[in-house]
């Protein structure tokens, strides 16, 4: 049987942002510059339009909320897009929770992000890089304008205010042999006038997502502010000699680190260095002194899994961090855990969430440590739940849509929300998820004029007669007396989900705003149904989740009838190319036209040329050299002499999870056979396009394709 519970939005209108008067409309709207801006205003003139990849660059991106040490208001970073600069700007803003206009507050050309208040709620820090270098700056909130904090000769990554405000935490690279900043700053001079270019490598991770590696890591320091504002001594490398990196590379951010009681101490995450590193998921926490006067210890490594965020309670004495169990596996479910912190060590640790089958993905601690805010995936959703923190139970507070930041204070929730309708912007509720109401409105204008699709999520049943999601996204200005072509969104990781979020590189919008109806499954293997079914695609890469596609696509046509069944494209990337490569040869009839992006097209020469390599290993339980059939058996490349069916082919040129030589030999492929294909190539791209006019150039040739191949 075929489950259907509707989540419906009204093209044009606010959606459920309670943000519909007149007034609430005009709020908080940003000017964009250039070519943005002109764009706009053609968008703008006209009365309403079909939503596309023009109005998703144009939406303000909000991005990390902080709450004022009163709790009054909440700053946070808004990006814009520059077309004319072929980038994004960010600037700082604030809100007063209690509700009222929000304010700019700078306004330079440069990028100004990462806010943190001052413990007296007087002054602003923020990372800037109107120096020239991403630089620590202080902006005076009673009046003024931004000084500069830090004039380092290296870029500063991170920044972490200490509770007394007598410290700050910054990370930067540095040569892990080095003494001084100085001498890490000299050394990439030096590289710079050589006349030679080639570098030796002796371990692995010789590249890393989308740059190689030079020798450097992220390291943390600890600056002493005298009277809170202005620096007093040099910055203290607190891993000084280490070669590993804090926070873990390439995604780790400040939420990997935390001052410990009174600021004395500091807690970062971090994994050893050396070759094991590549297929190692060891990551730590470790306490260091805030003065560098000893090494960090390891308050983790009785734990060979994955340890990250660690939380802090607000009396000091508790420290909450979410933890895996298994070895090598970087989408085990993280557990929330908890210990009394006894100076260097840990006591009375405890697992709080073993009985709930969700991953946390964010944690915050209530003002008075009784509860553990978190997020995590569930069933479509990226929700909040309270969790308590002396017996574990789980409440959830917000279940629609994607939860994308967070900020506490004693009495009020500050969130980012987004859903498959509309981007995030920032809500406030009591702390038990009530009587929330919308802060923001920073694109209400955008989306009024952006006419979108309406969307429903529905269940079927799957492998093994189990229960599996998808969502629908109808075509904007649905008749339903048509028939419209598919296109048939395939989700990457492939432990991840095509749920209820705002995207900006896979938005079904995009889709529905050029006449296509949208269709995701969340296969076997995706993340929000409970580990077991995250699990399940452990050594079956091509079986399950063809198999939930499969029933998924029929489910979708028996439940739509608007759904045109000879035409439907499938289209994905990463796990989800690997997906399009492997229905080319093992469902070959079924579409008219796939879209492949930066897909795995052989296991063999993936598994040689990617750089994590955990995860092959995990997926394929084991290395090729041990176990070559776990990765032949669901290998693309061997069904070659099957494929027919039209493929555009897309891949970065700096993309080294999945090396651009996969696309090329798909492309290669295609093109012996004498199947149409194309190949669209980015050279400065990683594993996503990120760059504003590639985006619209990849939405373009993308819809282009489904046009060409989806005709009646």
């Amino acid at each position: 049987m075929v489950l259907r519970s509707a989540v419906r939005m009204q093209p044009g209108f606010c959606h459920w942002l309670l943000v519909c008067d007149a007034g609430m409309f005009r709020f908080g709207i940003v000017v964009v510059s250039g070519l943005a801006a002109s764009l706009w205003s053609v968008l703008e003139a006209q009365e309403t339009h079909p939503f596309s990849v023009h109005d998703m660059l144009a939406m303000e991106r909000l991005s990390d909320p902080q709450m004022s040490p009163d709790g009054s208001v909440v700053a946070f970073t808004v990006r814009s897009t520059d077309l004319a600069a072929n980038r994004g700007r960010t600037d700082l803003w604030s809100a007063p929770v209690e509700g009222g206009e929000a304010h700019r507050l700078t306004t330079h050309e440069a990028a100004d992000f990462h806010p943190r208040w001052a413990p007296d709620g007087r002054d602003l820090f923020f990372l800037s890089t109107r120096s020239g270098s991403s630089q620590v700056w202080r902006l005076p909130l009673a009046g003024g304008e931004p000084r500069q904090v830090t004039d380092l000769p290296l870029d500063v990554g991170n920044l972490v205010v200490s509770p007394g405000g007598r410290r700050i935490v910054l990370t930067m690279d540095v040569f892990a042999s080095c003494e001084t900043l100085d001498c890490t700053a000299g050394r990439l001079e030096d590289r710079s006038s050589r006349p030679t270019s080639g570098v030796a490598y002796d371990d692995l991770f010789v590249r890393h997502w989308d740059v190689w590696k030079d020798g450097r890591r992220s390291h943390v320091f600890v600056v002493e502010l005298d009277n809170g504002r202005s620096v007093a001594g040099q910055p203290v490398d607190l891993m000084r000699g280490l070669d590993q990196d804090a926070p873990p590379k390439p995604f780790g951010g400040a939420e990997e680190l935390a001052f410990g009681p009174g600021g004395d101490t500091v807690i970062f995450a971090s994994r050893a260095g050396g070759t094991p590193e590549a297929w190692s998921t060891n990551f730590d926490l470790y306490l260091a002194p805030a003065d560098g006067s000893s090494a960090p210890v390891n308050l983790t490594a009785a734990n060979p899994a994955w340890d990250s965020h660690p939380a802090l309670s607000p009396d000091g004495g508790t420290l909450a961090w979410v933890a895996m169990e298994r070895p090598g596996y970087e989408s085990d479910r993280f557990r929330i855990r908890l210990a009394r912190l006894a100076g260097s060590r840990l006591e009375d640790e405890r697992d709080l969430t073993a009985d709930w089958d969700r991953s946390v993905s964010g944690l915050a601690f209530s003002a008075d440590g009784d509860t553990l805010f978190a997020t995590a995936a569930d069933l479509g959703q990226r929700s909040l739940f309270a969790v308590d923190v002396a017996d574990g139970s789980v409440t959830r507070l917000h279940a629609e849509g994607s939860v994308a930041g967070l900020a506490v204070s004693d009495d009020r929730l500050v969130t980012l929300h987004n859903d498959l309708a509309a981007p995030s912007e920032m809500f406030v509720s009591d702390l038990a998820g009530g009587n929330r109401r919308a802060l923001t409105a920073f694109n209400a204008d955008r989306q009024a004029a952006a006419r979108v699709g309406d969307y429903e999520q529905f269940t079927f049943a799957g492998w093994n007669d189990e229960t599996v999601h998808g969502y629908l996204v109808r075509p904007v200005d649905f008749d339903p007396d048509r028939r419209y072509p598919v296109a048939f969104l395939i989700h990457g990781g492939p432990q991840g989900s095509f749920g209820n979020s705002f995207h900006y590189r896979w938005n079904p919008q995009a889709y529905a705003g050029a006449g296509f109806a949208a269709v995701m499954i969340d296969f076997h293997g995706s993340v929000g149904y409970g580990q077991d079914f995250t699990d399940s695609i452990r050594g079956d890469w091509g079986g399950k989740p063809l198999e939930d596609l499969q029933k998924g696509l029929a489910a979708a046509l028996d439940l739509y009838p608007f759904l045109d069944g000879d035409r439907v494209c499938a289209l994905g990337a990463s796990y989800g190319g690997y997906m399009v490569n492997w229905i080319a040869g093992a469902w070959p009839d079924r579409f008219r036209c796939l879209v492949n992006h930066d897909g795995v097209f052989d296991l063999r020469s993936m598994y040689y040329t990617t750089e994590e390599l955990w995860f092959v290993e995990w997926d394929h339980e084991g290395s090729y050299f041990d176990n070559p059939d776990g990765f032949e058996s669901h290998n693309p490349a061997l069904l070659v002499d099957r494929w027919r069916t039209p493929m555009l082919v897309i891949h970065g040129a700096l993309d080294f999870r999945v090396p651009e030589t996969q696309g090329l030999a798909a492309f290669t492929a295609l093109r012996r056979r004498d199947v149409p294909a194309r190949f669209l190539h980015f050279p400065d791209e990683n594993h996503w396009v990120l760059r504003p006019a590639n985006s619209v150039q990849w939405h373009e040739e993308v819809l282009g394709w489904l046009a060409r191949w989806l005709e009646p």
